[in-house]
């Protein structure tokens, strides 16, 4: 894969701005350990396409999903969960730079994280950390019109074993994945395949005095509509079926209890082998469930972003509001239930601040540190959140401080809800609060204007 002169300048500045930190002794392993700080490991699952209410702890009930109603169980559930962007790759983005869709490059699910972004594989390696990607990573295509894009692992994951583009991440059997910077044969459901190489890696590390940040990005639940066989027979007949010989239905319920077991194999191989005490676990979807024609009506059957309006692709709560659990014992509290509003982008600095570092300025990370907040110390102070969602023929725009949202669609037309007292988003406060309403506007307009030019 041959990079562009522009991508090697980007690669080579930021190589040696990360040098320059290290040698400078900001925030390495050594600081740590002369403030006496034990250095946890960081796991990181993200669901793709999971709607808030397809999980237990959010309340579903017709499936069972043990092993993620556990880790919320022994940690703390985020109830007001936001990612940063309603489809992939924009989603994916943010999170692995901490910084909104107007700043990071990626806006668009074709567009790739362009090579001057620093990633949170590459902050963790600042500090001394051994990373890890086995699930999808998200390309698109540069903006500049070359047809090369950015592997993870030139974005600081050692590892990785997946699928790199959009194109085929949703094959649920594929014929063949990454390993490494190597298309290699494959047989089995991906997901499964990602969890195995996710326990070997922790099987590795399990003797290694360096810490690690492992991120295990699945594909479940999105489309295809597929789950191993024996997993869909277990919820055959539990649901009305279009057509009975091909139980659309019952399959999505077993690729949600599929991804269950399977993030229930990586914590019982994190608790096996001693790891779990120095572990933070942090479980998220990328967006809300999807009622587009590849999934085949499943997630509108099921209802899978209940109780809230809409769905992918919408800045409504359905497609922006997430299922998210933290847990690390004795640091993050058990069985909490938080109302505190969490973004997709505070994970950057969040993550970091657990191990007792810091983004640097010059990341311009827009995430705030909430670690905090997570660990019961501090309220999170008022702010106001952004989304926008301005392509594919859409023209959609959002603003949230405290329960209060600002919501603009392709029609132009504002409105205001209090999704706490609304989460479906039935009724339009602007009548009441105008004054809210403009400030929010306004705010919105100063944030657009924040937008990075390639």
């Amino acid at each position: 894969m041959q990079r562009s002169r522009r991508e090697n300048l980007a690669m080579s500045y930021r190589l040696l701005v990360l040098l320059t930190l290290v040698v400078a002794g900001i925030g390495t392993p050594a600081l740590a350990a002369a403030e006496g700080a034990k250095r946890p490991n960081v796991l990181l699952l993200l669901a793709d396409d999971l709607g808030w209410g397809d999980v237990g702890f959010n309340g579903r009930t017709e499936w069972a999903t043990p092993n993620l109603d556990r880790l919320a169980a022994r940690g703390t559930t985020f109830k007001r969960f936001y990612t940063a962007a309603v489809v992939c790759a924009p989603s994916r983005a943010a999170l692995m730079t901490g910084r909104y869709t107007i700043h990071d490059g990626v806006s668009r699910n074709n567009d790739d994280l362009p090579a001057r972004e620093v990633t949170l594989a590459e902050a963790f390696k600042t500090h001394g950390y051994d990373t890890a990607l086995f699930g999808k990573w998200h390309h698109g295509q540069p903006r500049d019109g070359s047809k090369t894009y950015v592997h993870p692992m030139d974005q600081g994951f050692d590892e990785f074993f997946g699928f790199t583009d959009a194109k085929h991440a949703w094959e649920k059997y594929p014929e063949q994945l990454w390993h490494g910077r190597e298309l290699k044969p494959v047989s089995g459901y991906s997901d499964d395949m990602f969890a195995d190489h996710a326990i070997d890696f922790l099987k590795r590390h399990k003797e290694k005095p360096t810490p690690f940040f492992l991120y295990v990005p699945f594909i479940n639940t999105h489309f295809n509509i597929e789950a191993p066989a024996e997993e869909v027979a277990l919820h055959q007949g539990k649901f009305t079926e279009v057509d009975p010989s091909k139980p659309i239905r019952a399959t999505y319920a077993a690729m949600v209890t599929q991804l269950d077991k399977n993030v229930g194999r990586i914590m019982t191989a994190l608790e096996g082998l001693g790891l779990a005490a120095d572990t933070l676990v942090v479980f998220v979807s990328d967006h809300g469930a999807t009622f587009e024609s590849g999934n085949l009506g499943a997630s509108d059957y099921h209802d899978s972003n209940r109780p809230f309006r809409g769905q992918k692709r919408t800045l409504w709560e359905g497609g922006i509001r997430v299922p998210g659990v933290a847990c690390w014992p004795g640091h993050v509290p058990a069985g909490v239930i938080s109302n505190e509003v969490v973004h997709m982008t505070d994970l950057f600095p969040t993550l970091l601040a657990a191990t007792g570092a810091h983004p640097e300025a010059a990341w311009h990370v827009d995430g705030a540190d909430l670690w905090p907040t997570w660990t019961g110390k501090a309220k999170l102070p008022e702010r106001t959140l952004f989304w926008e969602w301005r392509v594919e023929g859409s023209n959609q725009l959002a603003a949230m401080r405290g329960p209060m949202k600002l919501v603009i669609t392709s029609g132009g037309r504002p409105e205001l809800f209090n999704v706490e007292t609304d989460p479906a988003e039935r009724r339009n406060a602007i009548a009441e609060n105008p004054e809210l309403a403009r400030q929010l506007q306004n705010e919105l307009k100063a944030w657009l204007a924040t937008e990075t030019k390639d």
